[in-house]
């Protein structure tokens, strides 16, 4: 297949469902960031093996201390050996538990920690890789839950796997080996078939209750999302007066999570009241042989009270086994929704022998005969050719939809163009690297969303490690400076969420101030001055000149104005090109574009004459 065949491929579909991983695999795609720490986790279950040693050691020292007390009175050894000896050993015993238990989970710390650290960067540097169309039908609530679930699911898996499961079934298997080597093999029957029984069980009605568990989390992550929905968009709730509306709809999705919190609740108490009848018959069966032995005289004292101190440690850990195997199950449902996100397929890519863009090459972009559609049945854009020269400036007008914003994405190359391309410096961009073609291009968009944090870091944004001086100079030449200084925390001013403390001219000038900054080859002005007032619109449209000068630009407006001076003007509709020249070319052609130009012409006149005639009534001597 030809490279331009291959290039033109329509991309994967971004929503197609992930394949149902079984728990086994996503634990092996967990195993390799573990195992980056492989040093500390030998050592871990190295101190995992001698708690546990210590832990078997404590009923075995019981039963010397217990035998021991048969020692005549008077005996100097009921004093001294015992007391001193037996006693002291035990207490160590106890004390070596802790003490391995607690540099067990030192050392592990930090593989856990690293683990959950890089599967979390990971995942959110793929976010960012990830085409603009997946962004666009994301529900951010219920996909940043996710991630905060899949990185608490790695701790909790790793905690409740290394430091409850693994440690149980050391100590089952010494238990067992104990009581088959030093009494009869019923008692290790006797606990093994309990404890078979008992995992059965437990993993039967976890595994039934699982569904009940999925459905509570899912309804968690809706009504998380429509809490987020809401109040990101907390101005619209409010121009519409829908503050009860919002609040039922949330009350709604409360209700629901609610009652599936309570069938999960029932299931579990179910679990718990089973699980204690089998830990009571096995314990009442244990004991029953064990005080036969001593009444007939096989056993003593100490060998029931050991038996009886193995079944308290065995069972303590047991009991919890259907929180913890919930939490496993858990654990790894979250951990693979991460995982899923982390193979999400990426629509856009580097090709294989992508080349980076060189700053000092021409900046001449050309779109040949492109053709797309965000969705098969919508054509966006249909056979658009043009060319923006270095150093010149190409202005895009037209009616809403009719693909000027499309454009902008094309370059930015947040998607693919379905037929036809677009180069720049005559590489097509589909074989530049992202980083190399993004580095040279600048934007000031229709819709200005800025980071919530403070007005100096929204314009050093355009070039991180930007002194404050070059920040300044920047805001100087977007026209904010002296607005941003007569405010009384000057550039350490907050925006705000999104930027809502600012008005939609002063958003629309921090962009364009960080574009200026960046400095790029080659700037859009996708609406640029769109929300700004006349006087201002004029003051910032001689800013973005200078700013666009020995630049190639790509200048996208409805206000034809803004455009007379373009060295070319495009006119579009429905994703086509039909008109083509100079502004004084295109309106001595007196076809769309000097349709449009007189229309806005009378809509202006009108409106200053409105103006007028309401100043003459305010002031009639004036008039």
């Amino acid at each position: 297949m030809r490279r331009s065949e291959t290039l033109n491929q329509p991309p994967p579909t971004a929503t197609a469902a992930a394949a149902p991983r079984s728990d086994w695999a996503t634990l092996a795609k967990l195993l390799p960031y573990l195992w980056a720490y492989k040093g500390r986790v030998l050592l871990a279950l190295g101190c995992l093996v001698a708690a546990k040693a210590a832990n078997v050691g404590v009923p075995l020292l019981l039963k010397q201390l217990v035998d021991a007390m048969s020692i005549p009175l008077g005996d100097p050894r009921a004093v001294l050996v015992v007391p001193a000896g037996l006693l002291l050993a035990y207490g160590a015993l106890r004390l070596s538990t802790s003490l391995f238990t607690e540099l067990r989970e030192l050392v592990f710390a930090k593989a856990t920690e690293g683990a959950s650290r890089s599967i979390a960067l990971q995942v959110f540097e793929h976010l960012h890789s990830l085409s603009l169309r997946f962004h666009l039908e994301r529900q951010t609530g219920g996909m940043t839950r996710d991630i905060e679930r899949g990185t608490r699911g790695v701790q909790s898996l790793i905690s409740y796997s290394l430091y409850s499961i693994l440690p149980t079934l050391i100590e089952v298997g010494l238990v067992l080996g104990i009581l088959a080597v030093k009494f009869d093999a019923a008692f290790a029957w006797i606990t093994l078939a309990a404890l078979v029984v008992y995992i059965g069980f437990t993993v039967i009605v976890t595994e039934w209750r699982t569904q009940f568990r999925k459905t509570m989390n899912e309804l968690d992550s809706n009504s998380h999302s429509k809490a987020i929905d809401s109040l990101l968009n907390y101005e619209t709730v409010k121009y519409f007066n829908n503050e009860a509306f919002e609040a039922k709809r949330f009350d709604e999705s409360l209700d629901k999570l609610k009652r599936a919190k309570l069938k999960s609740q029932t299931t579990l108490s179910l679990l718990n009241t089973g699980q204690q009848l089998l830990i009571a018959l096995a314990l009442i069966a244990m004991l029953w042989r064990a005080t036969e032995g001593v009444v007939a005289g096989r056993m003593t004292l100490g060998d029931l009270v050991m038996i009886n101190a193995f079944m308290i440690q065995l069972y303590i850990p047991l009991n919890f086994l259907g929180v913890i195997y919930r939490e496993i199950k858990q654990a790894l449902t979250d951990l693979d929704k991460m995982f899923v996100l982390l193979e999400r397929e990426r629509e856009v890519r580097d090709a294989p022998e992508a080349v980076a863009l060189h700053a000092d090459a021409p900046p001449v972009v050309r779109f040949e005969n492109v053709g797309f559609a965000y969705e098969p049945s919508r054509q966006i854009l249909d056979g658009v050719t043009f060319e923006i020269p270095a150093g010149h400036t190409v202005a895009v007008v037209g009616a809403s939809g009719a693909g000027k914003s499309t454009l902008a994405r094309l370059l930015y190359r947040f998607y693919d163009v379905n037929t036809g391309r677009i180069t720049v410096a005559g590489h097509d961009i589909r074989q530049l690297t992202q980083a190399s073609l993004r580095r040279s291009i600048g934007i000031v968009p229709q819709d200005t969303v800025l980071f919530n944090d403070t007005v100096a870091y929204n314009i050093g944004y355009g070039r991180p490690g930007a002194t404050r001086e070059e920040i300044e100079a920047a805001a100087r030449a977007a026209r904010i400076h002296d607005f941003i200084a007569s405010t009384p925390k000057g550039y350490e001013t907050a925006v705000g969420e999104r930027g809502l403390k600012l008005s939609g001219g002063e958003k629309q000038r921090v962009a364009i101030a960080r574009t200026l900054l960046k400095n790029p080859p080659i700037v859009i002005f996708d609406e640029a001055t769109s929300a700004l007032d006349s006087a201002n619109e004029r003051a910032i449209q001689e800013e973005l000149k200078t700013a666009a000068r020995n630049k190639t630009a790509l200048v996208i407006a409805h206000r034809l104005s803004t455009v007379v001076d373009a060295d070319r003007i495009l006119v579009m509709d429905k994703g086509r090109i039909v008109e083509r020249g100079t502004h004084a070319e295109l309106l001595a052609a007196g076809g769309r574009y000097a349709e449009m130009w007189n229309l806005q012409r009378s809509g202006a006149e009108n409106a200053e004459a409105d103006a007028n005639t309401a100043a003459a009534r305010l002031d009639p001597a004036a008039a």
